[in-house]
């Protein structure tokens, strides 16, 4: 028996038993201005700012960001030193980094994994209802870089946040409603 739902060459089907206790924290993307990002995901994606860590002697500071229930954020320690600890125990968490002096420095430019080479790609955010989220993306006046309906693949989009990183945004029963159409292989 295997621990996997599909199939795939490379998967290992018995997993060491010191990595079951492993957890996916955090996804680390470069910043050039915290004040546009954290507006981004903060106000336009709803993010919470959980903890900062800064480190001024090596002038950069961290953000570490979560999706966060009004239940959820009562549970969030308050003492610093507590909610450091709960932050890298969380599955999920955005960490956005900022070298400080970059947001005054017009050549600084980071690359989003999309343009050559390539790399990373996006984050994903699920909506409740695609079509409805990305109206209200377009009348906040993001930039996307595929509308919800256009190419071959429609029902889902994406956006661009401050620094030019892809932002899919996806209604998590797409696939199953559009795959035939996508060509996807059910």
């Amino acid at each position: 028996m295997t621990r996997h739902f599909d199939e795939a060459p490379g998967l290992c089907t018995q997993p060491d038993p010191e990595t079951q206790q492993y957890i996916f924290g955090h996804t680390m993307m470069r910043i050039k201005d915290p004040a546009r990002s954290l507006d981004f995901y903060t106000r336009v994606l709803g993010m919470t700012l959980i903890r900062r860590f800064d480190f001024p002697g090596m002038k950069f500071t961290l953000f570490f960001l979560g999706m966060v229930s009004d239940k959820e954020a009562k549970k969030v320690p308050q003492e610093r030193g507590k909610r450091a600890t709960y932050v890298f125990n969380q599955r999920a968490m955005l960490e956005l980094t900022h070298n400080w002096g970059t947001e005054d420095d017009d050549n600084c430019k980071y690359h989003n994994g999309n343009e050559e080479p390539k790399g990373f790609g996006h984050l994903g955010f699920t909506v409740p209802d695609v079509y409805a989220a990305c109206e209200r993306l377009e009348k906040l006046g993001i930039e996307f870089v595929k509308k919800v309906d256009a190419g071959k693949m429609q029902g889902i989009a994406f956006a661009k946040d401050p620094d030019g990183y892809w932002i899919e945004i996806l209604q998590a029963d797409m696939a199953e409603k559009r795959g035939k159409d996508w060509g996807l292989q059910q």
